[in-house]
């Protein structure tokens, strides 16, 4: 698809209010476009290419030694989606 224009953010609520406003498309997380969606303030266009997903994305450094807490949020999280509720086993954690 070509999109014409040279519009460029950093920020997902600039793009959103750049889309708003008519300036483009813009790829946002389906939950703060969500409200917009339904009100018809903005549609989805090339639906094929959004798929849902029901996990989380995390990017971060994996050769930087992660501090107790950063290690415990990725533990949580890895294990969230399993169906039952679970507490991280701190003696996993890498220090």
């Amino acid at each position: 698809m070509h999109v014409e224009g040279q519009l460029v953010f950093n920020g997902t609520f600039q793009m959103l209010n750049a889309a708003l406003a008519g300036f483009g498309l813009a790829y946002v997380p389906e939950d703060v476009a969500q409200p917009h969606l339904a009100k018809g303030r903005l549609k989805r266009v090339i639906e094929d290419w959004c798929p849902a997903y029901s996990s989380y994305h995390l990017y971060y450094p994996s050769r930087r030694q992660s501090t107790p807490a950063f290690a415990l949020l990725v533990e949580a999280l890895r294990y969230r989606g399993l169906g039952e509720p679970r507490t991280p086993d701190p003696t996993r954690i890498r220090r």
